[in-house]
């Protein structure tokens, strides 16, 4: 017999991997994105209770509970309107929690 030139086909990894696996799509072969740093929803929370001017009680580290509605704010504090007391201006790594006076 004669010999033949026989060309020597090779199927591809990725098409192998993808038939053994059916379940894979083409969104789980790359990498999940990572979540962003910042969401500003603290920054949304405190413009909407601005424009609300909505009553807030802050409970601070101390035990201290503070009434009042919230001027402005920045990276590290609080601005508070009260009646009948004097403004404050609060640090917000002094905040235990806080919540709307509605709630009471």
């Amino acid at each position: 017999m004669e010999a033949a030139n026989r060309k020597l086909i090779r199927p591809s990894l990725n098409g192998m991997k993808d038939q053994m696996n059916p379940r894979r799509t083409a969104n789980q072969s790359q990498k999940k994105s990572v979540p962003p740093e910042q969401t500003h929803a603290e920054n949304f929370y405190y413009t909407k209770q601005m424009q609300a001017k909505t009553p807030m009680v802050f409970v601070l580290k101390d035990g201290e509970t503070l009434h009042g509605i919230i001027e402005w704010y920045d990276k590290c504090c609080l601005k508070i309107n009260r009646d009948g007391e004097p403004n404050l201006l609060i640090f917000k790594p002094n905040i235990k929690y806080m919540y709307k006076a509605d709630n009471e």
